[in-house]
């Protein structure tokens, strides 16, 4: 730690601020992305962005926008100068997003330049110093400086603006490299601004696809790696840390789970570097969401309901646009004023201003089983009704786990009852008495598909209810726990996680298990799409209006 510091000391950095609006829509704005299989888009296919409505259209050519490449390690796919950005050998990549992003925000011209290659390493591949393996800092040098000479022989004006940087699954492997990520991200960045002397040049350090099973059985090499990159950007005011966990994941074969974002997840993490480059330049358009009024009477009780969990409960593949298509549920995509909303999801990626009307309130135009869930409320409940949702989709149960795990950075405890406390206090400073009707929790999804998680699961999640009512001081404060059916593989039915939720069910009045076998087919293992969606909320709240 004192050696990154020492390190970063030693760099001659400007101040991260923001800047203003740039008038200069002459000059082409350049932006490097390199990294490993996640930033070559490893397990992705064009086919596929069709099924996902936010990003519709990007599999065709974005003619205004330059794109050179070399992808790949034995056998390279190289553009060979200049091309209109487009999908690499039926391949999704993160600047395809990025790039109609930024276009759609600012009026200069942009040029892409990618290198990337899969199962390559910070502490040989990309090393500035000493490379090795398939020699991949060098590699990009040249194409940098190739690819910039042909901008300057058709005098094209140009500035670097940004470097887009996602890597470091493969160092977790290796003791020496995994030990020293955090020295070399700095030695690596310092060489960048060194070698294409740009001094102030900005960096984009995407972090590790921990929605996998690799966030399940290597959480503390993934770890190690995310701490070195935190200590970085933490430090270094020219490199911003992205988050990456509340972005979809593929769905593989065999337990269910995957290594690579895929089609869906590379779309929105060039989102996430088009956001966080958009912010720096003060183009980052911000969506208020303002309640226009308050909807409780003054001195009126009201019964906040909290929703918590993972993947499905954020609503990762549920849709806005794909609303209208299902019969009496087009007004779901409208805000909902008379249901305050409150929210912190994605492990405090996204946050409410303070109390908004119930409404879509996603990512990337996704919502989750809130919308249906108040909905349903509403029809047969009187009196007022808020929801306050906290969810980590790219968590397991045992981070919700009041002794948390080795993955520090996770610990999702603390940060639950802080929430649940503060939107209770936020109601009762506006007046009202406040009665917590229960929190609405839906199992772990991946938990599921994974051995040692699935025989854990029951228990990890008793020892967070048992602590939540003593902190929260409601001893009887009741707990729904959906559960969709169990990932179906030979290796993991002899683990009867159904067994042990109805056990804890039947050991806990105040327990009650709610078995969602009954949701429309998914289109893959684990993730809810639109309709289960919906589905999911209304049975949520039908076991709170229906007991059994």
């Amino acid at each position: 730690m004192k050696l990154i510091l020492k390190l970063i000391a030693g760099l001659v950095l400007a101040p991260l601020t923001v800047r203003c609006a740039d008038p200069d829509t002459k000059t082409w704005r350049v932006f490097i992305f390199a990294g490993q299989s996640n930033m070559v888009g490893s397990d992705s296919k064009v086919e596929d962005i069709q099924r996902f409505p936010p990003f519709a259209g990007l599999e065709l050519p974005q003619q205004k926008v330059l794109f050179s490449y070399n992808i790949g390690r034995e056998e390279k796919l190289t553009s060979k100068g200049w091309l209109a950005l487009q999908p690499v050998d039926g391949v999704v990549g993160p600047e395809l997003s990025f790039a109609r992003r930024v276009s759609q925000e600012t009026g200069a011209p942009i040029a892409i330049i990618k290198c990337a290659a899969g199962g390559t390493t910070l502490g040989a591949d990309w090393n500035p110093d000493d490379p090795s393996g398939f020699k991949l800092y060098p590699q990009t040098m040249e194409l940098i400086h190739s690819s910039l000479a042909e901008l300057d022989q058709k005098k094209m004006p140009y500035r670097i603006e940004g470097f887009m940087w996602h890597q470091g699954e493969n160092d977790m492997f290796n003791k020496e490299f995994k030990a020293d990520y955090g020295r070399n991200l700095v030695n690596f960045l310092a060489s960048w601004r060194r070698d294409l002397k740009t001094p102030n040049l900005k960096f984009y350090i995407g972090e590790l696809c921990t929605k996998t099973i690799w966030g399940m059985d290597n959480r503390e090499n993934m770890y190690a790696i995310r701490a070195g990159q935190k200590t970085v950007t933490e430090s270094d005011p020219l490199a911003e840390y992205i988050p990456t966990s509340h972005d979809g994941v593929e769905i593989g074969g065999g337990e269910g789970l995957h290594y690579h974002y895929g089609t869906l997840g590379q779309l929105e993490h060039g989102v996430n570097y088009a956001d966080a480059y958009l912010r720096t330049i003060g183009k980052q358009p911000v969506t208020h969401r303002p309640l226009k009024f308050w909807p409780y009477a003054a001195g009126s009780p009201v019964k906040l309901f909290i929703l918590a969990g993972h993947r499905n409960m954020e609503g990762e593949r549920a849709f806005t646009q794909e609303l209208k298509a299902l019969a009496g549920q087009e007004s779901l995509a409208n805000d909902n004023d008379k249901i305050a909303f409150n929210y912190s999801i994605g492990g405090s990626f996204k946050t409410s201003s303070g109390w908004e009307p119930l409404g879509p309130a996603g990512f990337y135009d996704t919502f989750g089983p809130e919308l249906s869930f108040g909905k349903t409320l509403q029809a047969k409940i009187s009196g007022n009704i808020a929801i306050a949702k906290f969810t980590h989709s790219g968590s397991q149960i045992n981070d919700w786990t009041p002794e948390g795990t080795e993955a520090k950075d996770r610990n999702l405890y603390p940060a639950f009852i802080a929430f649940i406390r503060k939107s209770i206090r936020d109601l009762q400073a506006r007046g009202h008495p406040v009665e917590l009707a229960g929190i609405f929790y839906h199992a772990g999804e991946n938990d599921m598909a994974f051995g040692g998680y699935r025989s854990h699961a029951a228990q990890w999640l008793k020892s967070t209810i048992t602590q939540s009512r003593q902190d929260l001081a409601l001893p009887s404060l009741k707990w729904f726990v959906s559960q969709q059916s169990p990932t179906d593989e030979k290796g993991l039915n002899r683990m009867d996680v159904t067994a042990d939720l109805a056990a804890l069910a039947a050991a806990d009045a105040s327990f009650i298990h709610v078995k969602a076998f009954d949701l429309c087919p998914q289109e893959e293992k684990l993730v809810l799409t639109t309709a289960g969606i919906v589905q999911l909320g209304e049975l949520l709240a039908r076991s709170y209006l229906e007991p059994k």
